[in-house]
């Protein structure tokens, strides 16, 4: 019962109609789990047990990229930096391992920018643990700051173990976690997003093909990998820009390699056919309203800071509808232009995009009288 009224205390949503009819989506693949989005208007295209928790496998990769671009950013390492090859790297994910691996020779010392090309490329495991034991001391300590890098990205299903994704019980993720890594990655270090899109990657007198086998399709895949698990099975993560457009999905689930590579193009290439873009808001426009805690007036309107455009499939119309998510009542101060909530946009029951809103007007504080009649009404509201 109180997690019922505290949840009502907090959470108003107000119903508004769209002004256009949605389209729903008519697509079938052979994949368990999948997270579509667009890139420019964070439209969810497709989506299918995208929260099931499963084993990353080597999409943990991407993981450990992130904190490493994070770091170069940072300015805690450069592309220069060397660091040396452990006995445990060249063991756990080098030549002896008969993993994914750059063949780094033990005992030598090879420079970050050469380890990432080794990750992006060929989803090296030595280059991971080097990367690791060379950042954070140990490949354990390395994996607390993955996982703890991934809550602040607001990856909250995701934990890592390890800074490879090899066999760990404890290794954990979700396709929606991945797609959304994947697009944070891109969107963030464009010019070290680079490294994915290469071809191939000499090392140690070894030349190896990127490992996302679609890189070299020339249909406008530049990133990122691919995985394997046992009770996973096959999955990709994998981004791709045709024209004006960019998308980005994770899909896992799939039975053999060759189902992996065809279901991703199949998924693909109907996300740049099969969907066209409907503006719904423009900048400015009032979505619904807030009530106001203690103000001089008890209510202000909710608006739309940017114009919101949501892609929809071009068949098959259904109406879309909009839920302003806010927390009840306001507090004073109210400004203008305050984030205030969340606009959820829905296709019939898919989720298609989620925008913030901001109220319009500053709020003055009200009157004595005003700010009791106000603390009276939440009270019995939250009494209720």
């Amino acid at each position: 019962m109180h997690i019922r009224l505290f949840s009502v205390f907090i959470a108003l949503v107000l119903i508004v109609s769209a002004p256009m009819a949605a389209l729903a989506q008519a697509f079938e693949t052979k994949a368990k789990q999948v997270y579509l989005i667009d890139a420019e208007t964070g439209t969810v295209l497709f989506a299918r047990d995208e929260n099931a928790v499963v084993p990353p496998a080597s999409l943990a990769k991407l993981m450990t990229m992130e904190v490493v671009f994070d770091a170069i950013g940072k300015k805690e390492l450069t592309l220069d930096t060397e660091f040396p090859v452990s006995e445990h790297a060249w063991r756990t994910g080098g030549a002896p391992s008969g993993t994914s691996t750059m063949f780094a020779a033990l005992k030598s010392r090879v420079r970050v920018a050469d380890l990432i090309q080794g990750v992006t490329v060929q989803l090296a495991n030595d280059a991971c643990i080097i990367l690791a034991e060379g950042m954070s001391g140990s490949e354990e300590a390395f994996a607390k700051r993955m996982t703890e890098r991934a809550r602040e990205l607001g990856l909250s299903r995701s934990v890592f173990h390890n800074a490879t994704g090899l066999p760990d019980p404890e290794n954990k993720t979700t396709m929606r976690d991945m797609a959304l890594l994947a697009q944070h990655i891109q969107t963030t270090y464009p010019d070290l997003f680079k490294y994915y899109s290469k071809s191939e990657f000499e090392w140690n007198r070894i030349l190896q093909r990127n490992r996302t086998p679609l890189i070299s399709a020339n249909i406008g895949v530049d990133g990122f990998a691919t995985g394997f698990a046992e009770g996973f099975g096959f999955g990709m993560v994998a981004t791709m820009q045709k024209d004006a457009r960019r998308v980005f999905l994770a899909l896992g689930g799939l039975a053999t390699d060759k189902e992996r590579v065809e279901e991703t193009r199949n998924i693909l290439d109907w996300s740049m056919t099969a969907f066209e873009r409907k503006r719904l808001f423009e900048a400015g426009d009032s979505v619904g309203e807030a009530s106001v805690y203690g103000g001089a007036v008890s209510h202000v309107q909710l608006v739309t800071a940017h114009a919101v455009d949501v892609l929809v499939p071009v068949n098959n119309p259904e109406r879309l509808s909009a839920k302003v998510i806010y927390r009840w009542p306001l507090a004073m101060p109210v400004e203008a232009g305050r984030e205030a909530g969340m606009l959820k946009i829905w296709s019939g029951e898919r989720l298609l995009r989620e925008v913030p809103v901001e109220t319009n007007a500053a709020i003055g504080q009200g009157t004595l009288s005003g700010r009791a009649l106000d603390a009276l009404q939440e009270l019995l509201f939250f009494w209720l």
